[in-house]
């Protein structure tokens, strides 16, 4: 923004602020990152993410072939087309120019309200992020990670939080490396 010599610092700072909020609300919509783009899933990526889902149900089989079916959805159609016009439950993807997913987030929003114990704070939690199996080590999922991270802290949220299975070291290594720290472990013994 060029700067008049005429301006007062109280209005370049106006313009500045005006400025910057007019980029937090198309960053709110979409956010370009090299020749990707992260935003809001829709009905039109419906093939990718249940592509992506597929590849994390392989993985959770394969280490749990005891408590996850093979061959199989997670959603039917019409339960993943609810979800993604659910504002509680936001989904986000990558996708590259040509409109293929290249990862997903979904995500939900979590609040115990007049709950006896728990306070009543805002939670963001990832129930899934996936990464195609032929484009990890990219940053794609580092950057869907940081992009939920900064919507949580736009909504207002105390925490973002999520789970991660025993039998999958590579996710639990990044989400590690991501800064986040165990809130809580589940525990098990098979009878």
């Amino acid at each position: 923004m060029p700067i008049e010599s005429s301006q007062s610092v109280d209005s370049i700072v106006l313009l500045l602020e005006e400025e910057n909020e007019e980029r937090t609300q198309v960053s709110e919509r979409e956010e370009s990152v090299g020749e990707m783009v992260i935003r809001r899933g829709a009905e039109r990526d419906m093939a990718g993410i249940n592509r992506l889902l597929n590849q994390v149900l392989a993985v959770h089989n394969a280490g749990r072939p005891d408590l996850f079916k093979a061959n199989t959805k997670k959603y039917t159609d019409g339960e993943l087309q609810a979800i993604l016009h659910d504002d509680e439950r936001p989904v986000f993807v990558a996708v590259d120019e040509k409109e293929t997913v290249l990862g997903y987030a979904f995500c939900v929003f979590q609040q115990y309200v007049d709950n006896n114990i728990l306070t009543d704070i805002r939670t963001l939690y990832i129930d899934d992020l996936c990464v195609d199996e032929t484009l990890r080590g990219r940053h794609i999922g580092r950057q869907l990670y940081e992009y939920v991270l900064e919507f949580a802290r736009k909504k207002g949220c105390y925490n973002l939080t999520l789970n991660v299975w025993e039998c999958n070291p590579t996710a639990k290594a990044f989400y590690e490396k991501c800064g986040l720290k165990p809130q809580k472990t589940g525990m098990e013994k098979i009878l």
